[in-house]
């Protein structure tokens, strides 16, 4: 008999809507053919959501300090910018002597590789990761109830963070962008101290319950977050008509391995398989809470923002399109019944269907050969701009900066 218990550790959230998750991850189990569930990986997820990335902790720790140790913003962002230095403080050095060796199954053109070919991906990567990644995670409540704690993506924050998101994503995936030093790599240890600092921020505050979430920012919840950006992704552009070969898909999970990597996400949690990936998945859709209000709030501010996005081509066209092209195709990607759990309105899915047209000429005509390979490069690159400036305007795009010390 399986052995159904609960880890010592395990907050209350800990498979609170299991049966809910069975429903929204049917699709996950019959890809990974899940044929039973693994009760020892649903113990590691269980205690997962109370542990911690510890270095990015000990360097969070000595930012926080009082006195002339403590480390300042300015000091860790030149370090990153300009090297190790000799003044360069012990908890930098210590940090930094984690995250500079590469992992040994690291494989740079691999990386290159799967960079490319989400450039490529274009306009159906921004629009899985929108609605599919980022809504879609909000109908589990924890991490979204992190983000409306710490002002995220609501309010006149959602532009903002969006934007921020968009940019750190299009930073990791250009032409060795996540090599020690460069812009991908700099952003990417960025946000590892950031989500540090934020645990540091909560770590004595009565209004986060521990017991009922876990950790503010844990493994299991960053393992989770990491998957939206690889094997959903996967999952959503073939969705949208996009051909990805096994060779393309591998590639893309091999970038994404080590940007979790980077980012302090548990190796064994690190997956080269996209089998493998979706049964993790999985499981941890199993060991999910129910959608709190704050799963409301959050994809009601971010289809609300829509008209007002800094459109560059027929924006007044464009304020009545973009809601109705993004409720249009969350309604399939999503479902009614999660639609109307956002309190959002379900539409019927023309907007999909034009994106599988499209996709088909775009990517099994016209894309064909190396030629028509860089011609979806420089469409996916456009886009990327266009897309950044919806959501940033004029200015300069960046990261989230860091949390006061």
């Amino acid at each position: 008999m399986t052995d159904v218990t609960t880890p010592t550790l395990a907050p209350r959230r800990y498979r609170a809507q299991e049966q809910r998750g069975r429903r929204l991850g049917k699709v996950l189990a019959r890809l990974a053919t899940v044929q039973e569930v693994d009760e020892d990986l649903m113990r590691e997820i269980g205690t997962g959501f109370t542990r911690i990335d510890q270095v990015g902790a000990q360097l969070a720790a000595a930012m926080t300090t009082r006195g002339p140790e403590r480390i300042t913003h300015a000091q860790f962002e030149a370090v990153l910018r300009d090297g190790v230095q000799d003044d360069t403080p012990e908890p930098i050095r210590e940090f930094l002597a984690a995250v500079t060796p590469a992992p040994a199954w690291l494989d740079w053109d691999t990386v290159n590789e799967g960079a490319r070919i989400y450039r490529r991906l274009g306009r159906n990567a921004g629009d899985v990761l929108l609605q599919l990644s980022l809504i879609g995670g909000y109908r589990f409540g924890g991490p979204t109830d992190l983000l409306v704690a710490t002002g995220g993506l609501v309010g006149d924050m959602t532009r903002r963070r969006l934007a921020e998101t968009q940019h750190w994503t299009m930073l990791v995936t250009e032409h060795d962008a996540l090599r020690p030093g460069a812009p991908g790599w700099c952003s990417t240890l960025h946000v590892r101290l950031m989500h540090a600092m934020v645990n540091r921020r909560f770590a004595d505050d009565p209004a986060w319950n521990r017991a009922r979430w876990g950790e503010p920012i844990n493994q299991s919840d960053q393992a989770s977050t990491l998957c939206l950006f690889s094997g959903t992704v996967l999952i959503g552009v073939r969705a949208l008509g996009v051909p990805l070969s096994d060779a393309e898909a591998a590639a893309v999970m091999h970038l994404w391995r080590y940007v979790g990597w980077l980012m302090g996400v548990d190796e064994q949690w690190l997956f080269a398989d996209e089998r493998e990936q979706y049964a993790f998945s999985y499981h941890l859709l199993l060991a999910q809470n129910g959608q709190t209000d704050a799963g409301r709030q959050l994809s009601q501010s971010i289809v609300a923002i829509q008209p007002d996005l800094d459109f560059e081509r027929w924006p007044a066209w464009q304020r009545v399109y973009a809601p109705r092209r993004l409720l249009s195709m969350m309604t399939l990607f999503l479902g009614p019944a999660s639609m109307r759990d956002l309190g959002l309105p379900v539409r019927v899915p023309w907007a999909f269907a034009m994106a599988v047209a499209g996709n088909t000429w775009r990517y099994r005509v016209r894309g064909r050969g190396a030629a028509g390979k860089d011609r979806l490069e420089r469409w996916g690159n456009d886009y990327r701009r266009r897309v950044l400036r919806r959501y940033n305007g004029p200015e300069p795009a960046g990261v989230a900066p860091l949390p006061a010390n």
